[in-house]
């Protein structure tokens, strides 16, 4: 099978950056689009020429894959990427995907000109975010230590510093900036060209003035590509329509919940002094971005309230646009952004241009397989950064396609994580609204949305909020994170790095569990029935434990690809012969329901999603079979109901199926009631919970107490990049289970290959004071060797404690642990730790299984 390189898995050595004008060059024929009459067939038709679009085209056809067709409706570039600023400026992000994607097109963008022929304009010039505060400071000087990490050269200075590099700004209230020599700028037309360019010399068709209207679906795989120039039969489809992709996919029955918003710059007249060397400059507390323009200033802005563009549909005609631009509302915020630059107050205005880009409700890309469809592919929704990763994206989608599978972590970035009502008008409306802006703003950790909210609601959130719960957005369900004491209100204070206002509040729901008993609703949790004839022999064969066991018995099992890396993590209760019950976190629903789907097409059983179907209470701690035993005439004694039953009780008048598991590390029990029942549960629960002392706990002590119990969490802590064996779930593996199971042979290979030099491991700081939360570096003996995936503080254990993956030239063992000195960086200082393969909580399980 023919394969695309990827870049290095853990370090990211890329070269350096160059630069260019906003305008299309005038050797821009050198790429001029074929004419000739469309084909009757194509293994892969991309729909849509923008950057994306050209990318996807230029990587599939570098890796053989010649017989590509691209038709764009109108000109290449004619969507956002003409107008698009042309920033190459990599520095800022806590994924290792988008690091890897960014770097990997810097590169690309340099090395282009010399494949193609064509010029991208890109230039070194460096680049300087400023940090206005202590918070943004702390913030950059984390996401600095990992984007090192990562391979960016990036370097703290001083405010003088930045003004040696960016004389033109007022360096007052600045408390420093990061420094970043290799990145610069790039002309977005040229660099499109130039990808159009280097696939066409590879055999690529590409068709301007062609508008695709449709795709043909059969049997749920694409079947052909409809336009008014004819059809085009084909195997594979690629919707990079940009703020089209809505439209374009919901058409034959695929979400992309994306809306364009107005995104404004200003070009000043030339000003003195001001060449094409200048780098470029940020200060997101001005809402502003700065560079070179025709020996004047480009001034961008995303302003902390944005406009949406065109809720209803975007026009089908709309090439080469531009949006009045509102300066009632734009004042405030471009005054503000010129005083950083004084200079430009005085210089004449040239253009104050506005157009449209497209947004996502999460700020995250929408790429990969949708859905529902196979071999229909999205890449859109690229959030003012299509031109920075837009060689990583390409690079991405093309590999995706030729090998069935992505070799990079997509759990953030994945289609089909898109939710239904999000593509409704008014959500489109009020969601992007914030999003744009959210783009500049300290990324707290605290931090949720606050516009669309409500939208899903447990049947008991009335009652929570009576208790002083504080929701945040939880894929679209309002989940409780945390409690008011009595008599104050649930509010989210002033955001922070350090210690947040309720910090006490989480550590006594913390405590409640580890020491008496907690009430969670996880009513937000996917929830599905499987039934069938074959229900058992499907889930088995996607499982890699057995789970078709004895009836009322839950197992906790991983599915996984033909490579042996995890696509679910996830619990499999077998109710009957025939029925089993599945559930996964809220942010897998989408990619449960997508591979049970596709894997059950030769299997006689049903899938039905039962999320909304019933309410899910969880009652954790020591005295959690006391409240219950008092709630239910059911025995709840440990020989009748040992770990791992799952069996129905009554709850007074209520009926719930109660599984004995946890996720917490106590002995805990989840209840699924009908939704209809799910009120007087609850009441039921909370009357006899008095005589327990039974407390509310949040999102934040369920985080807090998996953490310190070392619990994975698929999409946070480990991926779809990491097998069972790497992440330490291989007790979860049924190695001599009769049935086969998807990624057996790559599993059983790599346990009989040795030891692993590639591993996940629990960490903990020593110093009780600092805190964790994502992106830390992880040290052993001074050398860098990993960095930590998720974290949270541990109330019991006595400090901020994390998982981490550690990549080593040796076997990462109990003694290599043993025998390192180990420390965390955070937010530039350097904290001592400790490190632990086994659960530094309760490694016994004692707690969990025990009477």
């Amino acid at each position: 099978m023919t394969t695309l390189t990827s870049p290095p898995s853990r370090r990211y050595p890329y070269p350096r950056a160059q630069v260019t004008r906003l305008m299309p060059s005038s050797d821009m024929t050198s790429a001029a689009p074929s004419k000739a009459q469309l084909p009757g067939r194509a293994q892969v038709v991309i729909v849509g020429g923008g950057v994306i679009g050209c990318s996807v085209a230029y990587h599939l056809a570098e890796a053989g894959w010649t017989d590509v067709v691209l038709l764009e409706r109108d000109k290449l570039t004619s969507g956002t990427t003409w107008h698009a600023a042309g920033l190459m400026t990599c520095f800022g992000s806590f994924s290792e995907t988008s690091m890897q994607m960014r770097l990997y097109t810097r590169q690309l963008y340099r090395e282009l000109e010399a494949k193609t022929g064509q010029a991208t304009g890109f230039s070194a010039v460096g680049f300087i975010e400023a940090a206005a505060d202590k918070d943004r400071l702390e913030e950059y000087r984390r996401v600095a230590a990992f984007n090192r990490l990562c391979g960016l050269e990036v370097h703290e200075i001083s405010p003088r510093e930045i003004a040696e590099r960016f004389p033109i700004a007022d360096i007052n209230g600045l408390e420093a900036g990061f420094y970043v020599p290799d990145d610069g700028r790039v002309n977005p037309v040229d660099v499109t060209m130039a990808l159009a360019k280097g696939a066409r010399a590879n055999g690529v068709q590409i068709f301007e003035e062609v508008t695709a209207t449709g795709v043909t679906v059969t049997d749920e795989r694409v079947q052909s590509v409809t336009t008014a120039q004819g059809d085009i039969e084909c195997d594979y489809v690629v919707n990079c329509t940009g703020m089209w992709a809505r439209q374009f996919g919901q058409a034959h029955g695929v979400n992309i919940p994306l809306q364009a918003a107005e995104h404004y710059y200003l070009i000043t007249d030339t000003i003195a002094g001001i060449d094409s060397t200048l780098p470029v400059f940020e200060d997101p507390s001005a809402h502003a971005y700065y560079r070179e323009e025709g020996g004047g200033l480009m001034i961008g802005l995303f302003e902390p309230v944005c406009a949406p563009w065109n809720v209803d549909s975007i026009p089908q005609d709309f090439s080469f646009g531009e949006i009045p631009p509102d300066w009632d509302r734009m004042g405030p915020y471009l005054e503000r952004a010129m005083q950083r630059v004084p200079i430009s107050l005085e210089a004449g205005i040239r253009k104050f241009f506005c157009g449209p880009e497209s947004f996502t409700p999460d700020l995250q890309p929408f790429i990969g397989e949708a859905p529902g469809i196979r071999n229909y592919f999205v890449a859109a929704g690229m959030n003012s950064v299509g031109i920075l990763t837009g060689g990583g994206v390409g690079r991405v989608v093309a590999s995706w396609i030729i090998n069935g599978k992505p070799d990079v972590d997509v759990t953030g970035f994945n289609i089909n994580r898109a939710l239904p009502h999000q593509r409704n008008p008014q959500y489109r409306a009020e969601r992007t609204v914030e999003t744009l802006g959210l783009v500049y703003q300290t990324h707290y950790p605290g931090r949720t949305v606050t516009t669309a909210r409500g939208v899903k609601r447990s049947p008991i959130h009335h009652l929570l909020k009576e208790r002083g719960a504080y929701f945040r957005d939880v894929s679209g369900w309002e989940g409780a994170d945390w409690y008011a004491q009595p008599g104050e209100m649930p509010e989210t204070g002033e955001l922070t790095w350090g210690r947040p206002h309720w910090f006490e509040s989480w550590a006594n729901e913390h405590r409640a569990i580890r020491e008496g008993v907690g009430f969670m609703d996880m009513s937000f949790m996917s929830k599905f029935l499987v039934q069938g004839e074959q229900a058992g022999a499907l889930l088995d064969y996607v499982s890699a434990n057995a789970v078709d066991g004895a009836d009322g018995v839950i197992t906790y099992t991983q599915w996984l690809n033909d490579s042996g890396n995890i696509q679910a993590d996830l619990t499999v209760t077998k109710l009957g012969a025939n029925k089993f019950f599945v559930v996964a976190s809220d942010t897998a629903h989408g990619q449960v329901l997508q591979w049970l789907t596709r894997h059950g097409k030769n299997f006689a059983a049903t899938v039905t999603d039962v999320t909304s179907g019933y309410a899910q209470f969880n009652i954790h701690g020591p005295l959690a079979r006391d409240l219950l035993q008092a709630a239910t005439t059911a025995d709840m004694s440990n020989s009748a109901f040992p770990f791992r039953t799952a069996r129905e009780i009554d709850l007074g008048f209520a009926r719930a199926m109660c599984v004995r598991i946890t996720y917490v590390g106590e002995l805990g029990y989840e209840l699924y009631v009908p939704t209809e029942q799910a009120v007087h549960a609850y009441e039921r629960l909370c009357e006899v919970g008095q005589q327990v002392e039974l407390v509310h706990c949040g999102l934040k002590a369920l985080a807090s107490l998996r953490m310190e119990k070392g619990y994975r969490d698929f999409g946070h802590d480990i991926d779809n990049t990491d097998s069972v064996l790497e992440v330490g779930l291989g007790f979860a593996v049924a190695w001599d289970k009769a049935s086969d199971f998807i990624g057996r042979d790559a599993a059983l290979k790599q346990k009989n290959s040795g030891p692993l030099h590639r591993r996940l491991v629990q960490v903990k700081l020593l110093d009780p004071l600092p805190l964790l939360y994502h992106g830390e570096i992880l040290l052993r003996s001074g050398e860098v060797v990993g960095y930590v995936r998720a974290a949270s503080y541990g109330h019991t254990l006595g400090g901020a404690v994390g998982l981490a993956m550690v990549d080593a030239t040796e076997p990462i063992t109990a003694d290599y642990l043993a025998t390192g000195t180990w420390e965390v960086e955070v937010a530039g200082v350097k904290v001592p730790a400790t490190t632990s393969l086994r659960p530094m909580y309760d490694p016994t399980n004692e707690k969990v299984t025990g009477k």
